[in-house]
Formats: structure tokens, sequence, C-alpha cells
């Protein structure tokens, strides 16, 4: 059972996340020889107050 963990800073729409899902399990099948009934994507959306780059704050 392949298990994906996907952190995104917040602001992508559904339609953004399915089509990353659909991309992920389609290249985990591909090299991995998994079934896309096996394949589990977690998407975290992460509050931009609560992720930092080069010691700042994005939010």
């Amino acid at each position: 059972m392949p298990l994906v963990h996907v952190e995104l800073v917040e602001g992508r729409t559904a339609e953004q996340k399915a089509g990353l899902v659909r991309d992920i399990t389609q290249a985990v099948v591909k090299n991995t020889g998994a079934t896309e009934d096996r394949v589990h994507v977690i998407i975290e959306d992460m509050k931009k107050s609560n992720y930092a780059v080069g010691g700042k704050l994005l939010g």
C-alpha cells in the first residue's frame, strides 16, 4: 500500500489538488506496480502563517 504525503502552502483549488492526486497516483502505479485502489495520497494544506522561507513567514 503506497502512501504519499504532500504538504502544500494553502491556496490551491479543489481542481488543482484533484489533478495532483491523479498524477501522483499514476506515477506510483507506473513505477511500483501497485494498483490504483491501493495508492493513498494525503494532502496537507499549511497556513502561510505557519511556513517560513529564509527566516521569514510567508503570511
